[in-house]
């Protein structure tokens, strides 16, 4: 099975060509494709960066508020 089984379909030997070619508007319309889905992909990949930061903020005032309750318990002790 062919890698570009599109192309493959689309494409056809022009006259005195040793190549087979295809048609620019079948281009155009698989670069279209393409450019939205690069677009897509890094819209997830941004997603996923933020995702990762989130969970890293999460982390972070968890453990703040780890130690904000150890404070208050040893305050509370002190009294």
């Amino acid at each position: 099975m062919s890698d570009t089984p599109r192309t493959d379909a689309e494409a056809f030997w022009p006259h005195d060509s040793k190549e087979k070619v295809c048609d620019a508007v079948f281009a155009r319309q698989l670069e279209g494709e393409l450019n939205s889905a690069n677009t897509i992909i890094r819209q997830q990949q941004l997603l996923q960066e933020e995702n990762l930061r989130l969970q890293e903020r999460i982390k972070q005032l968890e453990e703040e508020n780890d130690s904000m309750r150890a404070d208050l318990l040893l305050w509370r002790e002190s009294k």
